[in-house]
């Protein structure tokens, strides 16, 4: 029976019964997150492998130790912030402090040399290297949830409303975009902040909120168009690198340039339909021992589908659908606007490196060099989308607590 709190500010108990950890987070989203950090595990030591004289053991031990410790990292700092998170923090002035350490953490990388056309890492001793753009990932969400969410005054105009949230998510944008040179995590921190500043439901958002849908649909529309055959010749003019414009180019044409700017994708498209229904079998990836270099980050989900074939792919969706659907679902029964926006930034985070990475890799799309989150070897984005979960079962535990409506 719900108590006088519960029905003043209209709590909904979920239709169905959620499964709960001991602790009171979800337990199939913990479920779910354990089983991709597993598969990411075996398929980043297989992907790793490579055909020498010397089968450099050493060296594939020292790439799967590095990635389980950093998932172990991520596990741990997902359980602690699940549970020490509260909603009191968006409203701290702690939250401001660390949007604003956010830009000078941005702007460390630029003192490294660049890889892959971008300057977006900070390179450590160890062959250790951090990439801050997919910390400032879960800021955005942070800062549209704290700025966005659960507004009840009247602003004298629709710029004093959200002046703060715009200008630090456009300030992140532009050094990761224009400084970095990281076009995929751009886009990647731009189509969060999108998601999120759509959810709430503020008269004065409205009309900004209608601007945000145009830019959006104008945006998909270019890509569209740029690789349609009617628009596939103006792809030489576009304002970006040649190392950007090459990926649109391998886009339209995949075996056009095969050794060359295609080299990778049409290696993957390769390895892809070698995989058919059941894969080659786990470890039996013939295009991991060529010329590769990504097989364990980037196109790490050709390698996987190559040796698990439809099947193993169809597990890996399933388990990424967990996550999403579950956040989403908890998203519809929670009135609070700022809880909303985690729970809904957080799935899209995950929903969004799923689509860029996967549609990059079957040439759907340009390639973007977003990774396949917990499965593609890579410390920081483990640790990244591990954190942010844990902020998102840190609200359902606190909904289910009674303290969060």
């Amino acid at each position: 029976m719900e108590n006088k709190f519960q029905t003043m500010v209209g709590y909904k108990a979920p239709k169905k019964k959620m499964r709960l950890l001991p602790f009171g987070c979800d337990a199939l989203v913990n479920f779910a997150v354990v089983a991709l950090c597993l598969i990411g595990l075996l398929t980043i030591a297989s992907a790793s492998m490579k055909a020498t004289a010397d089968l450099r053991t050493k060296e594939l031990i020292i790439v799967i130790l590095k990635q389980f410790v950093f998932v172990t990292i991520g596990y741990i700092g997902m359980y602690y912030t699940s549970k020490k998170f509260t909603l009191d923090f968006l409203r701290s002035p702690a939250l401001p402090f660390c949007a604003i350490g956010m830009v000078v953490l941005l702007l460390f990388p630029l003192a490294f040399v660049a890889a892959g056309g971008a300057k977006a890492w900070i390179r450590l001793p160890g062959n250790i290297s951090i990439q801050p753009s997919e910390f400032a990932k879960i800021m955005t969400i942070l800062v549209m949830a704290a700025y966005c969410g659960d507004i009840q005054k009247k602003f004298p105009t629709n710029w004093d409303m959200m002046k703060r949230p715009i200008m630090i998510v456009l300030s992140y944008m532009f050094i990761v975009l224009v400084l970095q040179g990281d076009f995929g995590s751009m886009f990647v921190i731009a189509l969060i902040a999108y998601v999120c500043f759509i959810i709430p439901n503020n008269p004065q958002m409205r009309t900004m909120q209608k601007v945000g849908h145009v830019l959006v649909i104008f945006g998909f529309t270019l890509a569209a168009y740029l690789l349609s055959p009617l628009g596939s010749d103006k792809i030489p003019h576009l304002p970006l690198s040649q190392f950007q414009r090459a990926r649109f180019e391998s886009c339209v044409a995949p075996f056009a340039d095969m050794f060359g700017d295609s080299m990778n994708l049409s290696m993957s498209l390769i390895a892809l339909a070698r995989g058919g229904w059941s894969g080659v079998g786990y470890s039996n990836s013939i295009s991991k021992y060529a010329n590769f270099p990504a097989s364990n980050t980037d196109f790490i989900f050709a390698i996987f589908v190559e040796e698990n074939g439809f099947i193993g792919f169809a597990i890996i969706f399933a388990l990424y659908l967990i996550i999403i659907f579950r956040l989403m679902n908890y998203a519809r029964y929670i009135n609070s606007e700022k809880a909303k926006i985690i729970l809904v930034g957080t799935a899209m985070y995950m929903a969004i490196h799923c689509f860029f990475n996967m549609g990059g890799v079957i040439g759907y799309i340009p390639l973007t060099g977003i990774p396949l989150l917990l499965i593609s070897s890579g410390g920081t984005s483990t640790v990244s989308i591990m954190l942010c979960i844990g902020v998102s079962q840190a609200v359902i535990r606190q909904y289910h607590l009674g303290e969060i409506a």
